[in-house]
């Protein structure tokens, strides 16, 4: 598959670089466009290319790997017609130079009664959104090597077949998805949530 990066940070980079060893291709993108990318682009290898956010979110699955405070910029102008949303980021109301447990209660004090994921699919209609890769700080899964641990992925949707798609693409990377319900159901490991910040593996039981 084709799969497209909304950001070029962090989240991008660990989760292409997955990708990539699964034998999927990647395009990266950001708000100062594809000359910008040439680093990151030759570091990560063949299959790897720079686009513009529209390429990004035209490919089979788009990741929105952007900071919270950046995330309407980042989904700005963007059109969608059916396209996979994985949202992988996290609410929070400052830089992640600032991030702090009063911060996050003040982030999620500012939810209501929604979650951020919502917001995300209320922000990108004709998208189906599904909360994914949110759970944990990305250098915990930064070991790409096929004997990594089988690191738990929580996902939530609202669109089964969507859903699907990406429960298939953790298994493909090597991590164990677990399937938690609807897309509110993603407040349960929204950043600050109970099963935020957990370091979960699958352990093979032997019989």
């Amino acid at each position: 598959m084709k799969i497209g990066f909304i950001g070029a940070g962090n989240v991008a980079t660990t989760l292409g670089r997955h990708l990539l060893t699964a034998g999927h291709q990647i395009v990266l993108s950001n708000t100062r466009g594809p000359e910008s990318l040439s680093g990151p682009v030759a570091e990560l290898g063949e299959g790897a290319s720079a686009g513009t956010r529209e390429d990004a979110a035209n490919c089979d699955v788009v990741v929105l790997a952007t900071h919270w405070v950046h995330m309407r910029q980042a989904l700005e102008g963007l059109t969608w017609h059916g396209q996979v949303l994985i949202d992988a980021s996290n609410a929070h109301d400052r830089s992640p130079a600032d991030f702090t447990p009063e911060g996050f209660a003040r982030s999620i004090a500012a939810l209501g009664d929604t979650t951020s994921s919502e917001i995300v699919a209320k922000l990108t209609p004709g998208a189906k959104v599904v909360k994914a890769f949110s759970n944990m700080p990305m250098r915990w899964i930064q070991d790409f090597s096929k004997e990594k641990p089988g690191t738990v992925i929580f996902v939530a949707s609202d669109h089964l077949d969507a859903k699907a798609v990406v429960i298939s693409l953790i298994y493909d990377i090597g991590f164990a998805p677990v399937d938690t319900g609807g897309l509110a159901a993603g407040r349960i490991y929204q950043i600050g949530a109970p099963l935020s910040g957990l370091d979960l593996h699958l352990v093979q039981r032997l019989h």
